[in-house]
């Protein structure tokens, strides 16, 4: 993905999208983060830091990428989950609430024109580097959103088969 990412009227319009989720109980159990510009660099100095105290950031290659994994793309969306223990509304249910935010984000950058992909990687993971990133306490990052324009035709990655993952109930 390169330049021009979406501007503030597409990413509103793929923010709208990505709110329009199943939400039972109309918890929001999720909030967004963008991080463009600038600020990409920063995050990822401050995310060599925090691998090297780790001891993950060994060789230069590993380096890079946490120099450089913000600026994959213009925009990246990081889509955080408040999914919390509540009376009537299931964590589970709260957090499948998230994913879907995370799936309408990336088609409705699709449906505006532009590349995504949605990933987690070792930064959603990790205390230190969350909470830098803006999780608060009890949330965490559902994922990374990163929003382009494509540099390439998509390609399709070996999916399972069908008639592997699919049956038909019968009472039994």
């Amino acid at each position: 993905m390169c330049e021009p990412g979406p501007g503030d009227a597409d990413l509103n319009d793929m923010l709208t999208a990505a709110a329009r989720v199943p939400d039972h109980g109309k918890l929001a159990p999720w909030r967004f983060i963008i991080y463009r510009g600038d600020a990409r660099q920063v995050i990822g100095q401050k995310l060599l830091e925090i691998a090297e105290a780790k001891g993950t950031a060994g060789s230069e290659a590993q380096r890079e990428v946490e120099l450089s994994r913000f600026t994959r793309a213009p925009v990246v969306v990081g889509v955080v989950s408040k999914a919390a223990l509540h009376p009537k509304i299931p964590v589970w249910e709260q957090e499948l609430s998230v994913g879907a935010s995370c799936m309408n984000l990336v088609s409705a950058a699709a449906a505006c024109g532009f590349a995504s992909q949605w990933l987690s990687e070792w930064v959603c993971f990790d205390d230190d580097a969350a909470a830098y990133l803006g999780a608060q306490e009890g949330e965490r990052f559902a994922g990374f959103v990163y929003i382009g324009t494509p540099t390439q035709a998509p390609f399709e990655r070996p999916r399972p088969n069908l008639d592997d993952i699919v049956s038909e109930w019968k009472e039994g």
